[in-house]
């Protein structure tokens, strides 16, 4: 069975590194304390409180899995051996929309790590995939959702 590769920057994982020593360390042991103060109030069949801790804990569980499988399986994006012009995963890309001259920057990474607010993309998004392989000053159609959009590659940066 292959098991989901999860790619990645180095900085990417040492961040899903850090949110998963922050759950078992800090959140495990303030749901623990909120799940015994709820006990403590007696019955525990129509005991919100219990209830919303439970239910807590069950998220932060699966979601300390989801982080463990991910650092498991992670991919370091290592762009060093690919041509500086080129776009490719870990590389910042800013392009011009065409014809209005727009420009959008963002930094294609895995969808490990994908955080559209902070201008990182995934390699799976409609953009990265429109433009990875693409060169310096090279146009190409990306097709989104709202309909097709032209641009050309105006800066390729390394991470």
């Amino acid at each position: 069975m292959n098991e989901k590769v999860f790619p990645m920057t180095l900085e990417g994982k040492e961040k899903i590194e850090a949110e998963l020593e922050e759950l078992k360390v800090v959140k495990r042991k303030e749901i623990v304390e909120r799940i015994k103060i709820a006990r403590s109030y007696g019955d525990l069949s129509e005991n919100s409180e219990y209830e919303s801790a439970k239910d807590e804990q069950a998220f932060v569980e699966g979601r300390i899995s989801t982080l463990e499988k991910m650092i498991r399986y992670a991919e370091i994006i290592d762009d060093q051996n690919i041509e500086k012009d080129i776009v490719s995963l870990g590389r910042t890309i800013t392009f011009k929309e065409l014809p209005d001259g727009d420009e959008e920057t963002y930094t294609i990474v895995g969808s490990a790590e994908a955080n559209p607010i902070e201008g990182k993309i995934s390699n799976d998004s409609p953009i990265a995939k429109g433009i990875i392989g693409k060169k310096l000053d090279e146009e190409a159609v990306i097709s989104t959702p709202g309909g097709d959009m032209h641009i050309k590659i105006v800066d390729i940066q390394s991470a």
